[in-house]
Formats: C-alpha cells, sequence, structure tokens
C-alpha cells in the first residue's frame, strides 16, 4: 500500500473509506489513528473493523472508558483508544504488549499516548477536519523496529 490522501464528505464516506482501506490489511497490523476530537477516527475504525468482518458497523463504539475492545472474526481485531490515559507509566500499566503476542490488527486512537515496542508493519493514518462535515484522510505505512513514541 502506497501513501495516499482523499477527502470524505461525509460519515458514510468516512467507514467506506475504511471498509476500503480494510480489504487490503493483514495481519499482524498495527494501525495508527492520529487528529484532533472529531476528526473522525472512530468514524473510520467502524469501517476497517467492519470491513475485515470482525463486527458490525453499529457494534463499533469508542472505546474511550473501557480503554480496549476486541473483535474477533476471520481475523482478530483490537480497537484501543489512549485518549484518557494521563502519562507514560499509566500507559506502560495498562499491558498493552499483550496485544502483540498473535497476529492481529490492533487499531490505536490517540497513539501520540503510548510508548510501544513493535516490529510489526505500521499503517499511520492521519485524519483532520477540513470543514464541518468533511475530513482529510492521509494514509502512510511503514515498517520499523525499536519504539513509538
Amino acid at each position: 500500500m502506497e501513501s495516499s490522501s482523499a477527502v470524505s464528505h461525509s460519515t458514510e464516506e468516512t467507514i467506506a473509506r475504511g471498509r476500503e482501506l480494510a480489504s487490503q490489511m493483514r495481519a499482524p497490523l498495527l494501525v495508527l489513528l492520529n487528529g484532533d476530537l472529531g476528526a473522525g477516527k472512530t468514524t473510520l475504525a467502524k469501517g476497517i473493523i467492519s470491513g475485515l468482518g470482525a463486527a458490525r458497523e453499529e457494534d463499533v463504539t469508542s472505546p474511550t472508558f473501557t480503554l480496549v475492545h476486541c473483535f474477533t472474526g476471520p481475523v482478530k481485531v483490537y480497537h484501543v483508544d489512549l485518549y484518557r490515559v494521563g502519562d507514560v507509566q499509566e500507559f506502560d500499566s495498562l499491558g498493552l504488549e499483550d496485544l502483540f503476542a498473535e497476529p492481529a490488527i490492533v487499531i490505536i486512537e490517540w497513539p501520540e499516548r503510548m510508548r510501544l515496542r513493535t516490529d510489526w508493519p505500521v499503517m499511520r493514518i492521519d485524519l483532520a477536519h477540513v470543514d464541518e462535515d468533511s475530513r482529510k484522510i492521509a494514509i502512510a505505512d511503514s515498517k520499523f523496529s525499536g519504539s513509538h513514541t
């Protein structure tokens, strides 16, 4: 998959873009969703998770308070929201390294709040407000080893 960007003009388009991305994803994969509040991270995750056949769109909600939702379908998918994680010590106490024990697709919202070591392929998706209804979705993937902060 190459780097690309697109503009979504509605929730439905964002979900459709997530489904399209899902068709190109293979486990193991770490997906980092970056963007301000309301930029569409969870909406895109709905499309990805439903596109992977792991859950129906209506069953995918933000894991803001539970921090992690696990979906099991043809591929195991973890949806993580780190918005409420205050600092690196709090992140370290979550034990999220266990998510990488078996091949899965791990989708993380607010990844800038984490410190994680993995050699999995990484897809970074940046979402930004264009206007009230539109969002820019920029996708880049990369492989790395070492710590992500």
